[in-house]
């Protein structure tokens, strides 16, 4: 896999009440990624991003909410959202700045 691609994967990690209860239960991360991605990409990605072993992908395609603006109906973006299980005894610190190597 192309590194370019790997680092365009990963758009953000999720930070909420529910990602923290899954992070504390069952070791998993969420992130937001691309559209396209599959799970051996994003697999890929946190690995070369974090420095982790990750055990499995589980992934979300979310739907758009409808929003009204006045009169006038928009949509928001469909998405999709990537729960990364890492290896037991494996840690992944989100305040830290990623370790890429050029």
């Amino acid at each position: 896999m192309n590194q370019e691609r790997l680092l365009q994967v990963i758009l953000a990690p999720i930070v909420s009440e529910k990602s923290t209860l899954v992070a504390e239960k069952n070791q998993q991360v969420a992130f937001r990624v691309a559209t396209d991605a599959t799970k051996p990409e994003i697999k890929a990605a946190v690995e070369l991003l974090f420095n982790v072993k990750v055990e499995g992908v589980s992934t979300v395609n979310v739907k758009g909410k409808t929003k009204r603006f006045g009169r006038f109906v928009g949509r928001r973006k469909d998405w999709k959202k990537a729960y990364v299980s890492l290896v037991p005894g494996q840690e992944l610190d989100l305040t830290a700045t990623p370790a890429v190597a050029e």
